[in-house]
């Protein structure tokens, strides 16, 4: 039971920061918060991803560039552009670690207000850390796993973020359904998307980048960390910006 317990924390605790801190904030600005609440968000997102830590500048500027090249050869990831699952996220590694390592220059519409904290990202990023936390993983599994199989779920603890890109990178452009005619293949994968906390809706998301919320426009479509959000901005935790507007019924089109 502790060993299921722990992924779940792992999936959804990580899941939430990737898709609140890093897509929404760092990539979208779709709401602020004050630069004590960034800074938490920092290590918070470091405690729930741990081995897997992403960079809120490397994710945000690589997530902006996705937007503008969708599905074209210049995006970091897509599924019309590379031969299988893997080989697209290998070239999504070595595109972020270049430009989270500020190895390659890139335009100033991808980094304008995107956050960074040089130091934190330097000791998150580390090998020491990382290890840290692998090692952190594996003596919680000596001590809780009662059988074998439990031992399977380590790796995932391992790679945790990237199984998370790769369900929305490549299998939210390839199935699902869509809402939005846009220029791209992206798709909403889910109709109720209780596995990623709403980045299932990725047609949508496409369609409306800077919304808050990436769900409702079909009745099905609860974005469960819209809902966190929304809570937050009424205790005045953040601030969701005005321009995050219901959709209308009447603008989406429905596939053929």
């Amino acid at each position: 039971m502790e060993i299921l317990i722990f992924m779940l924390v792992m999936w959804y605790g990580g899941l939430f920061f990737q898709t609140f801190f890093l897509h929404r904030y760092s990539a979208h600005q779709s709401f602020t918060m004050s630069r004590f609440g960034e800074k938490l968000c920092y290590f918070l997102t470091w405690v729930f991803q741990g081995s897997n830590y992403l960079s809120a500048y490397g994710y945000g500027v690589m997530h902006r560039m996705h937007h503008a090249y969708a599905d074209t050869e210049k995006d970091p990831h897509s599924p019309k552009y590379d031969e299988n699952l893997f080989a697209m996220m290998w070239r999504t590694k070595t595109t972020y670690s270049a430009i989270t390592s500020k190895r390659v220059e890139v335009e100033a519409r991808f980094t304008d207000n995107v956050p960074e904290w040089v130091a934190f990202d330097k000791f998150a990023r580390s090998w020491v850390s990382r290890i840290a936390w692998g090692a952190a993983y594996t003596f919680f599994f000596m001590a809780f796993a009662t059988a074998w199989w439990q031992w399977l779920f380590l790796p995932a603890a391992f790679l945790m973020a990237p199984i998370h890109g790769a369900i929305i990178n490549w299998f939210a452009h390839v199935y699902g359904y869509v809402n939005f005619k846009v220029g791209d293949t992206s798709k909403n994968l889910l109709p109720f998307d209780f596995l990623m906390m709403g980045e299932s809706y990725h047609n949508n998301h496409h369609k409306h980048g800077n919304r808050a919320n990436f769900g409702g426009v079909r009745w099905h479509e609860i974005d469960p960390t819209y809902l966190i959000m929304w809570v937050m901005d009424k205790v005045g935790i953040i601030h969701i910006k005005k321009l995050e507007v219901s959709v209308k019924r009447e603008s989406f089109k429905k596939a053929a």
